[in-house]
């Protein structure tokens, strides 16, 4: 099977591809290489893909190129497309609100429009825990409403799930959407808590912990994330026999477009996260207290039971080992995250 990963140069890009290519798929890369964050860590994670062996091939390439995406899904005709490209980060979504626009809204359309003109078998795309918004109720649901975004960046991926529904609906696109729960590992994302708080804490510099470290996440390992993400894209969506129109379940439809959260299950307290990170790394942090910033949300915790009916997974990773194979892995490449 021939898969288009987009954003493969990204933290779960780079490792859904690495999967997909050690199960001996094609795989199309594509990525734009923006300096959002540090380009070379991308390259690296490229550089990785490129030595894994297997089919494949890299495009370098801007969401926003409409002709351009239209041409690569012409050329590889992909059977199947696991989109997580993506401008990434809440509080950046403040500062620079076209980028969202641009790559989530403009970009995720494109493709759309390749999927629908080269008649891919399944969509998978990336969401987020983040479209759950000012929502109080936990555990997180797909059945809850999501209608209360507090960042650009959660509309646009409210967004991507009304568009891929309306593709679903319009085209007959079996599309998948996947709400992702703080995502954390090895080569992770640099803009990231875990990494910002590995980096000040093996420099000896303070780490900021917002709303004076009354947060609580959802912590999920990456390899995780990765099983679900194969897993969901092996199972293509379907309609749901029991919607009701009346009464209408916003995790599915009556078209083939479903949605699920992918989370460990087990929200954290930052400080605690913090106490493992800290021996993990075996140093003591030097916390700097911060009020709650602008976008940001006081909890998240997923509810995974509809992704474990669906593909009979849900993320199982402790907390205490996921930390301790990052901490290694930021121990054995201290210059991925700017420590000599």
């Amino acid at each position: 099977m021939t898969v288009l990963v987009t954003g493969a140069a990204g933290f779960i890009g780079a490792a859904v591809a690495l999967r997909l290519l050690q199960s001996g798929e094609r795989v199309i890369g594509l990525d734009n290489l923006n300096s959002y964050y540090d380009p070379a860590l991308k390259r690296v994670r490229l550089e990785r893909l490129g030595a894994a062996g297997g089919d494949w091939s890299f495009h370098r390439l801007d969401l926003e190129n409409g002709a351009a995406i239209a041409d690569l899904f012409g050329s590889h005709q992909p059977r199947a497309v696991v989109h997580l490209a993506a401008q990434a980060g809440v509080r950046y979504s403040i500062e620079n609100p076209a980028a969202y626009i641009q790559s989530n809204l403009d970009g995720f359309g494109n493709v759309l429009e390749g999927c629908r003109h080269q008649g891919v078998d399944h969509l998978v795309y990336a969401s987020s825990s983040s479209v759950y918004g000012g929502n109080r109720q936990m555990p997180f649901s797909e059945q809850h409403a999501v209608n209360h975004p507090v960042s650009l960046y959660a509309a646009t991926k409210k967004a991507n799930e009304l568009m891929a529904h309306t593709y679903s609906h319009l085209y007959g696109l079996p599309a998948t959407g996947l709400r992702f729960f703080t995502v954390y590992g090895p080569w992770g994302r640099p803009d990231m808590a875990p990494i910002l708080f590995a980096k000040a804490i093996l420099s000896g510099q303070p780490i900021k912990v917002f709303n004076q470290g009354q947060m609580q996440r959802d912590f999920t390992y990456i390899d995780d994330i990765v099983e679900g993400v194969i897993r969901c894209l092996n199972k293509p969506a379907s309609p749901d026999p029991d919607f009701d129109p009346l009464d209408p379940n916003p995790a599915t439809a009556a078209v083939p477009h479903r949605l699920f959260n992918i989370g460990n299950s087990q929200p954290t307290p930052l400080l605690r996260f913090i106490e493992l990170l800290e021996q993990a790394l075996g140093v003591k942090a030097i916390k700097d207290f911060q009020p709650m910033q602008p976008g940001d949300v006081v909890a998240t915790a997923a509810d995974t039971s509809a992704l474990e009916a669906w593909v009979g997974f849900q993320p199982n990773t402790p907390l205490e080992l996921g930390l301790e194979r990052f901490a290694a892995w930021v121990k054995e490449y201290p210059e991925l995250i700017g420590l000599s």
